[in-house]
């Protein structure tokens, strides 16, 4: 299955504060805050949406088409992903600008604070995906993750006029659209990814009921954390799945990327959307195990034993012969 993966790569800067964000709050002085956390350490690690999304799939055995933008700094970025599966040859290069940059620090509750700088993602809009296709010989699904939000509605929109399904994830861009943008995002997507924050922020944006939504897209995939996934469709009721143990946690950064590679690979090993739901759930636990959202690996028998631990021996079969991870 051709799959391109539009959206943001970036360098991720990762710190943790020993503290809880909430408790240095003052509620009656939130018109006004002022606030610096001593951190205890920091990582910087490869990341953005598009990027993260691709690497696992590629971890998967997938070989995905990254679609984004970058400086000319990505030299060492770009081994890595080739080295782990990535397609980056449609990854379009800045002469003017660095790759961008996340900046996050999480909290002892896994609480996040983060700020993004776009540096050459604003280049993104200039990106044709009908270069791509034709490099490709086609798609068969394109997923529309956060990016410069012009860029966003430019391959909503080719898709829409090429015939290509795509997953729409406006995830943390949200904020930065208008309703008749985000509107053109969602309508006649394949697949709806959101948390339940975003689904709250996706119904005041719109304008739209939850009814009206489905009305408008295939799946709508909704991520709950440890609550696991809830999966809704217009023509049935939703479908809850359960998370995986996590057991310890190190870093939740990219734990939602990890998620959509997991079921969007099941789903192009043509599973149903609950057996994909169950791959996600499992292949976001292997990235909590790890600081960064490109630092862990997967295995095909630990894969499998997360899926029988948590859903029982069936679950586990049903993803057999795969997953065929990279050696």
């Amino acid at each position: 299955m051709r799959i391109a993966v539009s959206g943001s790569i970036a360098t991720d800067h990762l710190a943790s504060f020993p503290g809880r964000f909430t408790e240095q709050l003052i509620a009656d002085q939130l018109e006004k805050v002022s606030l610096s956390f001593l951190v205890d350490d920091l990582e910087v690690r490869r990341g953005g949406v598009a990027a993260n999304i691709s690497y696992g799939l590629g971890q998967l055995g997938l070989t995905p088409t990254l679609v984004g933008a970058v400086g000319e700094d990505f030299g060492d970025y770009r081994v890595w992903l080739e080295d782990h599966g990535v397609d980056t040859d449609s990854v379009w290069v800045s002469t003017e600008r660095q790759t961008a940059r996340f900046m996050c620090t999480t909290d002892q509750d896994q609480n996040q604070i983060a700020s993004f700088y776009t540096g050459a993602m604003a280049e993104a809009r200039d990106i044709d995906l009908r270069t791509v296709v034709e490099r490709l010989g086609g798609l068969d699904l394109v997923v529309v993750s956060p990016n410069d939000p012009q860029a966003m509605l430019r391959h909503t929109a080719q898709c829409r006029e090429l015939g290509i399904p795509f997953a729409a994830d406006p995830s943390q861009q949200s904020a930065r659209l208008e309703r008749a943008e985000a509107r053109r995002l969602v309508e006649g997507a394949r697949w709806l990814f959101t948390n339940e924050y975003e689904s709250a922020i996706l119904l005041e944006l719109t304008g739209w009921r939850h009814e009206d939504v489905l009305a408008r897209v295939g799946t709508w995939i909704v991520t709950r954390g440890a609550r696991g996934v809830v999966l809704n469709r217009a023509d049935a009721p939703p479908v809850a799945v359960r998370a995986v143990d996590a057991g310890g946690v190190l870093e939740p950064t990219g734990v939602g990327d990890a998620f959509r590679a997991g079921f969007l690979a099941a789903t192009a090993w043509g599973l149903p959307a609950e057996a994909a739901a169950r791959l996600g759930c499992a292949v976001a636990t292997t990235a909590l195990a790890a600081v960064g959202p490109q630092e862990y690996d997967v295995r095909a028998d630990a894969l499998l034993a997360r899926v029988e631990a948590a859903y029982g021996p069936a679950a586990s079969q049903a993803l057999l012969p795969r997953p065929t991870p990279r050696p």
